[in-house]
């Protein structure tokens, strides 16, 4: 009775001060209890979503707590209903931003975990991620509002009525968001695809935003930014699909007094090594030559041989030239110049 009438003593302010401050530190340990137990988990588990949801909660328990906590001291603290609701509506707007905000970190994360699978390499998915986080945002202000007792009804007419104005001034803008979206959906270009465009530019594609496309060339490694509009209506030569593998062809022309079966076994033999020994090549599948033509002062042939990607054929490429022309040197193999024959005809009645 004494420790009741003593509490009964301590001034309203007070009181709700303390239960504040006890919900903060109960956060606080809680906070780092689950801490504790997430790095405990994440070397027991493989799984990566037990860490993307444990990483979307990061610091909010102690933000749960107070809350809860202040509203609690309000009532404990005897204050009147004003006071009371006006806590209480506060609280439920600082839940409602929290919740909000793990829901965005676990799109933000499900996003980028799911791009990666797809394409096997890590991506990035602004457009997508800021699209599902302008979503969320827009239904968290929708309950916060409403919770907070606001009619939403005349301002989303009046939302409506205002879009429609602002969808005419940015028809650019909202034409580059929606090729944006259907880039994505149609999955025929992903980041990390290499991609030339009928318009010349080429490169792999790093990011695809509201506005626009960003393409990083090779070898400069510089930015090319295209309009997403643009690439969704251009022509584009995808090399990364149906896979990233390709054959790349070497034009080669020996002269007519070769034997050819010797130029073929030669050819292919040096293939067979660089492939090896050079990054980038493939041994799982032979290089092969095909004869194509008699030209005018050679025999044309091509040179077919598998790389990994796009990017690594300029390499391959580099050490096939080389080491054919040293090879042909030893062989005996002639890779002739440009021949031309003139024959001049005498015209009648000149002197001998």
């Amino acid at each position: 009775m004494r420790a009741l009438a003593f509490l009964a003593d301590i001034p309203g302010w007070a009181m709700m001060a303390v239960v504040t401050a006890a919900g903060i530190g109960v956060g606080w340990v809680c906070e780092r209890l689950l801490a504790r137990w997430a790095h405990w988990a994440r070397r027991q588990t493989a799984s990566a979503w037990d860490d993307v949801l444990l990483d979307s909660v990061h610091r909010l328990p102690m933000i749960w707590f107070a809350a809860i906590a202040l509203y609690l001291g309000v009532s404990i603290a005897g204050y009147g209903e004003p006071l009371r609701g006006l806590v209480g509506r506060a609280v439920s707007v600082i839940v409602i931003i929290t919740f909000l905000i793990v829901a965005m970190r676990l799109a933000t994360a499900g996003i980028t975990g799911f791009a990666k699978r797809s394409t096997g390499v890590e991506t990035s998915t602004t457009l997508v991620q800021n699209v599902v986080r302008l979503l969320l945002l827009i239904l968290g202000t929708a309950l916060i509002l409403q919770n907070l007792g606001i009619n939403i009804t005349t301002l989303v007419t009046a939302l409506g009525i205002s879009g429609l104005a602002v969808a005419l001034a940015l028809q650019d803008t909202l034409g580059n968001l929606f090729a944006g979206m259907q880039i994505i959906m149609s999955r025929q270009i992903r980041t990390g695809d290499y991609v030339a465009l009928a318009t010349g530019e080429e490169g792999a594609v790093t990011d695809i935003q509201a506005r626009n496309t960003t393409i990083r060339t090779f070898p400069e490694s510089n930015r090319v930014l295209v309009p997403n509009s643009i690439l969704a209506s251009t022509v584009v030569t995808n090399y990364s699909l149906p896979h990233r593998r390709l054959f790349i062809t070497l034009p080669i022309g020996v002269a007519y007094h070769s034997n050819l079966e010797q130029v073929e076994a030669v050819t292919v033999d040096v293939a067979r090594k660089v492939l090896r020994e050079v990054e980038g090549g493939l041994t799982d599948e032979e290089p092969f030559v095909r004869f194509e033509e008699f030209s005018d002062f050679s025999i044309n042939f091509l040179l077919r041989v598998p790389v990994r990607q796009f990017t690594d054929q300029f390499l391959v490429r580099h050490e096939l030239v080389k080491r054919i022309h040293e090879r042909y040197g030893r062989e005996g193999i002639e890779i002739p110049f440009p021949i031309r024959t003139v024959h001049m005809r005498e015209r009648a009645g000149s002197p001998e």
